[in-house]
């Protein structure tokens, strides 16, 4: 059985992996991404940070560490619901988002643009990948993120 740092360190890495697709498929797919695709950017980037943070600490810190990832699994999630919400009402999406202005101001969408900047908007429908939306992907993901991280919070330690 795979030991509780491990398997924060797999989460972080999985979170980076999904991370670097989102690039991928802003950049050479061209497919622009919305405020909520840059929150739950924020969202895996929490999620990996605290992960790598937390199993490079002594070992009883990883129960904690899983609870914090497993909380901002929670966010990413709720996020990535409500941008599905969005994209089954489009009326719901305005042509100038104040989010998008918000988002773009916070000093790391200024330090890291190719990452953090908002340019699409959160009602248009991109192609499926794998017969899933994007934020259908992102939300599966958070999903098993939460349950594998507070499976790790809540276990016995062995």
């Amino acid at each position: 059985m795979k030991t509780s740092k491990s398997i924060l360190l797999i989460v972080s890495i999985a979170s980076i992996g999904l991370l670097a697709f989102a690039l991928y498929l802003q950049h050479v797919e061209k497919m622009q991404p919305c405020p909520m695709c840059i929150i739950q950017r924020y969202a895996f980037v929490a999620v990996a940070l605290i992960c790598i943070v937390f199993a490079a600490l002594p070992r009883g810190a990883v129960r904690t560490g899983a609870g914090l990832g497993a909380l901002a699994s929670v966010a990413g999630a709720g996020t990535a619901g409500w941008h599905l919400w969005v994209i089954a009402n489009p009326s719901i999406s305005c042509g100038i988002d104040p989010l998008e202005t918000s988002l773009n101001t916070i000093p790391t969408a200024n330090l890291l643009p190719f990452l953090f900047k908002a340019d699409g908007l959160c009602s248009t429908i991109y192609e499926p990948i794998l017969g899933l939306s994007i934020p259908q992907w992102s939300l599966t993901w958070f999903v098993i993120f939460t349950i594998v991280l507070t499976w790790v919070a809540f276990r016995r330690s062995r």
